[in-house]
């Protein structure tokens, strides 16, 4: 497993496996504590585990926790996303910084995102199965949700939107969050 830094958003890493495949299909190792540790994380930090399943066009963020934030690791497990994380820490080299990037069943590479970041994804293929690994229990009052087509952050989605919660069709902008946040 390789482990590369996302230059675009400070702190976030890929973690890349190397898959072994035969006739039967692959195998590949997801998670690799000694790996997590190399670049300087703590892989026990990991508390709690999730999954969605979405179907094509389905867009599901941008999230982000209030408070001390939440450090979460996310893999497509199944199909193909596209994934987006947006810097919201203040005193980031790479503050309001944007990352994107394809996840997807066939590589199995997961995405480091560090807490204060804003992370949303949109399924590209008829089933997508993502999985996340987070650093603290979920807690819905620490929810925070900024609309996905904000003009400011003019994220490119590759496909137009089937399906979102009603919590992310009703998001506020980015400025609207980071004016409550000062608050």
């Amino acid at each position: 497993m390789k482990a590369t830094e996302v230059a675009a958003i400070d702190g976030a890493y890929l973690f890349e496996p190397t898959p072994y495949t035969d006739e039967r299909g692959f195998f590949c190792r997801t998670f690799d504590a000694d790996v997590v540790r190399s670049v300087g994380l703590d892989p026990d930090a990991f508390v709690q585990d999730s999954l969605s399943r979405s179907v094509r066009g389905v867009l599901r963020g941008l999230h982000l926790r209030s408070g001390a934030g939440e450090a979460k690791l996310v893999r497509c497990s199944y199909g193909r996303i596209f994934d987006v994380v947006v810097d919201l820490r203040p005193d980031s080299p790479t503050y309001l910084g944007r990352a994107f990037f394809e996840l997807s069943g066939e590589t199995q590479a997961t995405l480091y995102v560090p807490a204060g970041c804003a992370h949303g994804f949109q399924a590209l293929t008829d089933t997508a199965d993502t999985s996340y690994r987070i650093d603290r229990p979920h807690d819905p009052a620490e929810d925070v949700t900024i609309a996905f087509d904000d003009p400011e952050l003019a994220i490119p989605w590759p496909l137009p939107v089937t399906s979102m919660s009603q919590r992310d069709r009703e998001a506020p902008s980015l400025a609207e969050v980071l004016k409550h946040e000062e608050s």
